[in-house]
């Protein structure tokens, strides 16, 4: 077996391997040829355990630029389930929304007195407008739960244009994303928009619509990223197109990184850990307790969008554990 690996997964890949607790019952090769790009993809599945819940390490390796997450030991172990009460993690919710919609008031309020001056001085970047958004997701999250940052001396100055990429696993991402102090603009549905003093807040801000069923929405959206990165703005993506389901990172999108190396900015790659067992997808009602991550890698300069792609999910996936990350077969979409 260890001869059948060697000359097509690298040292550390192997001794990922080797260090499974289970034994490996199924081998797959895949032969990647796409996008010019030659990799050799093994995937290593243990046998499913007796309860549907548990399941041993899964090791999943890819030779060349589809690389591992590091298992130095910088990774947390994976459990997607979130703990505690969800009676109390209800409670918990609802003081949140209540907290933050309370809260919203007065700093919506104050960006609609700074709207003119904003728009005279600022129209594109909007500083102002972003300081107060600071402000409401800093003051609405403190009470419910921690942000641990790491490698803040990675982050670009404030006032250079970059794109920051980040894994997607629950509604609470955005929240902990403005705890970077930097101004970016990001992606939202066109309904979320119509929300109530939180949406009419986003459009203050500036930040981007997108309909995901209309193609044409989603060419304009492109379009106006990358004329905001242009006009000196910066863009905040989650290239997995949407939210997890089962704690697992999935394949990214190329949008983001085609924007970046047509407009000449570096990619911000961003880890979050454990916003999706404080809030998990399709329990936003919720809120468990625990606390969260963030993790800033060094910015990716520009390149081909396929590089920079690869380089960006291996950043972020090298902070979580193995079997959380799901394999990116393609750089086509």
């Amino acid at each position: 077996m260890s001869q059948c690996f060697s000359g097509a997964v690298s040292l550390h890949q192997r001794t990922c391997l080797q260090q499974s607790p289970l034994l490996l019952s199924k081998t797959r090769i895949f032969a990647l040829r796409k996008s010019n790009i030659s990799a050799l993809l093994i995937r290593c599945r243990p046998p499913k355990l007796r309860s549907s819940n548990t399941w041993g390490t899964v090791c999943s390796a890819a030779a060349g630029e589809l690389s591992l997450p590091n298992p130095d030991g910088g990774s947390i172990p994976f459990n997607p389930y979130p703990e505690g009460s969800a009676f109390l993690a209800k409670i918990k919710g609802l003081l949140f929304y209540t907290f933050t919609l309370v809260l919203s008031i007065p700093l919506f309020v104050s960006m609609m007195v700074m709207t003119p001056f904003v728009l005279l001085f600022d129209k594109y970047r909007r500083t102002a407008q972003h300081f107060v958004n600071n402000i409401w997701a800093k003051a609405s999250t403190t009470p419910f739960y921690g942000v641990k940052i790491e490698g803040v001396e990675n982050l670009p100055p404030a006032s250079q244009p970059a794109v920051y990429v980040s894994n997607h696993q629950s509604f609470l991402d955005i929240f902990t994303l403005f705890h970077l102090n930097r101004p970016f603009k990001f992606v939202s549905k066109t309904s979320n928009f119509l929300i109530p003093i939180i949406g009419w807040s986003m459009f203050l801000t500036g930040h981007v619509k997108l309909n995901r069923m209309d193609k044409r929405s989603q060419l304009n959206c492109l379009k106006e990223c990358g004329r905001l990165l242009g006009l000196g703005c910066s863009v905040l993506f989650f290239p997995e197109g949407t939210r997890t389901k089962d704690g697992k990172m999935a394949a990214f999108k190329k949008g983001a990184f085609s924007i970046a190396a047509k407009a000449k900015v570096p990619v911000v790659p961003v880890t979050l850990v454990g916003t999706g067992k404080l809030m998990p997808n399709g329990k936003e009602n919720m809120v468990y307790n625990g606390s969260v991550s963030m993790i800033v890698h060094p910015a990716v300069q520009p390149k081909k969008a396929d590089e920079m792609l690869l380089e960006t999910r291996n950043a972020i996936a090298s902070r979580l554990p193995a079997e959380a990350v799901l394999p990116q077969l393609s750089t086509k979409e």
